[in-house]
Parts: C-alpha cells; structure tokens; sequence
C-alpha cells in the first residue's frame, strides 16, 4: 500500500508572497512622455529604451503591465511611479 505525504493548505498570505505579482500603469492625459520614461526609469532602474517602449504600450493600449516580481518590490514600484500622480495598480 502506497502512503503520500499529507498536503498542508497554503495560507492566503503565503500565496501572495510566493506567486509574481503584476504592477499595471494606466494611460492618463496629464503627464507628458518625459515624465512617464523618466519616472519608469527611476522606478525599474531600467534603460530609457525600455522606460519608452512601455511608456508607448501604456499610451497606445490604455494601460501596461509594467513590472512583474515580488510583491514588496511591486509595491516600491508603484510607490514611486505614484510620486508624480501616475496611476497604477498592483496584481496578485
């Protein structure tokens, strides 16, 4: 006779720290280009190749994902593109 191990349930709080999570960035009529690329680049400490690219995904479908990983650095994420109004969403 075959014995499995006993699953244990996952607590809500240990899958949202284990799964990606998603930080999304929604188009808006109030900031330029620049400030978007420029705040995209502070946040993801990223190339200003990328910050545009996303920053023209974002302008041309309403909105992007911007950046997937951890929630804690999800929500530094958003924190900082929030500095200057952005508005953005952060999904589990």
């Amino acid at each position: 006779m075959e014995t499995r191990p006993e699953e244990q349930p996952i607590a809500d709080d240990e899958v949202a720290t284990q799964e990606p999570a998603r930080v999304i960035l929604f188009n808006d009529d109030a900031h330029s280009f620049e400030e978007v690329i420029g705040q995209l680049i502070k946040a993801l400490r990223c190339a200003h190749e990328k910050a545009e690219t996303l920053t023209w995904e974002v302008h041309t479908n309403g909105k992007a994902v911007v950046y997937t990983g951890e929630l804690a650095r999800c929500m530094e994420v958003s924190g900082i593109l929030q500095e200057i109004e952005l508005m953005t969403q952060i999904e589990v």
